[in-house]
């Protein structure tokens, strides 16, 4: 699904928000957004006419979220923070810009343990792979495999730089050590087929084109693909397989989409409502169908396209933990030369 095209500051609903702390208003919530996809207007509106809760949005990438609302402090109109990756949000917390509220439903893995984050879409991290030149006896099965010099020059991923690869080598730290994890960046980066460059959809279209045997991607990448009315995008997608790694161990890496409540929100029942919101059936089936994201709430199932890929056994470790990780998992991979 596209991302919107937005500026940083920029409000959909046409209310500014200012630098000020804005007085709380009956029906109204601020909301901080790092999501940018088009199939969030609708869920959005589909809150408002449910709660008559209005929401007066900004958008931006989060880094920046953060810094406006660690420069706003006690002054700060948002309500709501949401971003993309257990790492960012888990940087909010620990800069105390968050409060800890408590949002039922949510697996114990995919919150912070303290209450003040949680995950309401979830999405895995898997090894993809070129159908023509990889048979089903070659295939790697943990992520650690990418380390195998049978790799060298056939791998494409993202750079070190982006926070979804901090996430999962902060997973691989858990679960191996720094000593292992240190030598698993170093096999990577020497088995790389190019630069790391791009998106996930890029190193997709990298093992499509035979530029490499193997990428790593978020497995809604690969579902927008095959979902696209472009038939080039799909097919792409009919030449790349996917892999749920470390089936037979810890389980395959997910990472999540998640909201808290802003420390100083001056509508925290509306903020509340709308976190709780998420969590409702309707709404985890629209970022099943929406956006081909996991649902977290049991009984959820997630969209046809995404049951087509197979059903796979999902890591346990809490998301706080390999978020902590990442400025860690920086340090390694930049050692390792992978930039």
């Amino acid at each position: 699904m596209e991302r919107r095209v937005f500026l940083a500051g920029s409000v959909a609903t046409g209310v500014v928000l200012t630098g000020g702390r804005r007085a709380s208003a009956a029906g109204e919530l601020n909301l901080y957004s790092a999501r940018h996809y088009n199939t969030d207007l609708a869920l959005y509106g589909n809150f408002t006419d449910a709660s008559g809760i209005k929401i007066n949005r900004i958008d931006a990438e989060p880094d920046p979220l953060v810094a406006r609302l660690q420069s706003e402090g006690d002054r700060s109109p948002c309500d709501v923070f949401i971003s993309v990756d257990a790492g960012r949000i888990e940087r909010a917390r620990q800069m105390g810009l968050l409060q800890p509220v408590n949002v039922p439903g949510v697996p114990a893995h995919l919150r912070d343990p303290d209450g003040h984050w949680f995950g309401f879409s979830k999405r895995a991290r898997v090894i993809m792979y070129n159908k023509a030149t990889l048979s089903a006896t070659d295939l790697p099965k943990n992520y650690e495999d990418l380390a195998d010099p049978k790799w060298k020059g056939k791998i494409a991923i993202r750079s070190s730089g982006h926070i979804y690869n901090q996430s999962l080598v902060g997973s691989i730290l858990a679960a191996n050590g720094p000593e292992k994890t240190d030598a698993w960046a170093r096999g990577v980066a020497a088995n790389l087929s190019r630069p790391p460059r791009g998106g996930d959809t890029d190193q997709i279209k990298a093992v499509a084109a035979g530029e490499a045997d193997l990428c790593v991607s978020n497995t809604y990448y690969y579902a927008n693909l095959m979902n696209s009315k472009k038939p080039e995008d799909k097919e792409i997608a009919a030449k790349v397989g996917v892999i749920f790694p470390n089936q037979a161990n810890r389980g395959t890496h997910v990472n999540i989409s998640g909201g808290g409540v802003a420390k100083h929100s001056p509508n925290k029942e509306a903020a509340v409502k709308f976190l709780a919101y998420l969590m409702s059936p309707a709404a985890q089936k629209y970022f099943a169908e929406g956006n081909q994201e996991y649902p977290v709430l049991a009984g959820v199932e997630p969209s046809a396209t995404l049951k087509s890929l197979g059903t796979f056994k999902e890591d346990q470790l809490n998301a706080r933990t390999f978020a902590q990780n990442n400025a860690e998992a920086v340090k390694i991979m930049d050692r390792a030369g992978w930039k």
